[in-house]
């Protein structure tokens, strides 16, 4: 559910929150254990972040690059010993996605910052391929120029399967107001034979194409876009709860909320304010992350923003999340950056 970004309506809320408490009092299976070891994670203090980013990928890295049988024995075994040597497989071929990923990543945002000139908005939906792409990890690429770009996204790369030689598997992600498997199937009514098959949901979906009508998809899925989102729906909103109130600037307080079920559709608490900079520095094994030291409130906080290399004014106003970060035994409070307003 977390990992699939499902909303979490009420029902998904309450099965998500049962098993983070079954999780969090060690009632688990051997390998879902094991990979919260590979992973450097704790399961006493399990979160969904941990379900979306530290379980899922790993899981999920076998059926993008070796064999999806990987990740499903690894959470059907008994053995603790086995499901060792799995999780540390899975983390392994985890460490190869996340290689690919980078190269495609960059290679498919430059193909996506082609279709608009600097001084011009992105198309209103995006469809990128690449012969060279790995249909592995085009899910991931997707979910990240749809970060960036706020555009529906899909992301192409030519099907390995035998016999499949000339179809293209696409991976899509969407933003609110989207919904990207009712969009594919009205992409599927107006052009028939064009989609060969498609499925998903509002944020996700999948669909293979013969690579011959790889343009006319593209140009269908963006009418369907210009159709549905008007200029709001494409303008990049964070909703916050204003100004963070120095005193729950806690890591107890932060503790509270991570103990809390957040996902797609019920957002954590998100606080916006001036801040000011007094430094930054790009970090990471990719220098992808900008770590920024700032004054929140007259206080010294630390801050990072994942995944965001542009450098930040002196004075800023930022949307953020709290997290705690622990080093050497001492736990501080820091920012998880959401956006800016320059």
């Amino acid at each position: 559910t977390v990992a699939d970004v499902v909303k979490l309506d009420a029902n998904n809320r309450r099965l998500v929150a049962q098993g983070l408490k079954r999780i969090r009092a060690g009632q688990m299976p051997a390998g879902v254990a094991a990979l919260f070891t590979a992973a450097g994670r704790k399961a006493p203090v399990a979160t969904t972040f941990d379900f979306g980013f530290a379980l899922g990928p790993r899981i999920n890295a076998a059926g993008r690059l070796a064999d999806m049988t990987l990740g499903i024995e690894c959470l059907l075994t008994d053995d603790a010993g086995r499901a060792a040597e799995l999780a540390a497989t899975l983390d392994g071929i985890n460490r190869e996605r996340r290689e690919i990923e980078g190269g495609m990543r960059d290679q498919a945002l430059l193909m996506a910052e082609s279709l608009f000139q600097e001084d011009e908005e992105p198309p209103p939906a995006i469809s990128v391929f690449d012969p060279d792409f790995h249909e592995g990890v085009v899910g991931i690429v997707a979910s990240r120029i749809k970060d960036k770009l706020h555009r529906p996204t899909f992301v192409f790369a030519a099907s390995s399967a035998p016999g499949k030689a000339h179809e293209l598997k696409g991976s899509g992600r969407s933003i609110p107001g989207f919904h990207l498997r009712d969009a594919l199937d009205l992409v599927a009514k107006r052009h028939p034979g064009v989609l060969l098959k498609f499925g998903g949901h509002a944020m996700a979906a999948g669909c293979t194409v013969a690579e011959e009508a790889f343009d006319v998809f593209e140009q269908a899925l963006a009418q369907v876009a210009r159709e549905w989102l008007d200029a709001a729906a494409l303008t990049r909103r964070i909703e916050t709860d204003g100004p963070l109130a120095p005193e729950y600037c806690r890591a107890d307080m932060v503790d509270t909320l991570h103990r809390e079920v957040w996902g797609q559709g019920f957002a954590p608490p998100t606080f916006s304010e001036e801040v000011q900079v007094l430094s930054q520095r790009l970090v990471g094994e990719g220098k992808n992350h900008l770590s920024i030291k700032l004054i929140h409130q007259g206080n010294p906080i630390d801050a990072i923003w994942f995944s965001h290399t542009e450098p930040l004014p002196t004075r800023v106003l930022l949307a953020f999340r709290l997290d705690v970060n622990e080093w050497k035994g001492e736990r501080k409070v820091q920012f998880l950056v959401e956006g800016a307003q320059l």
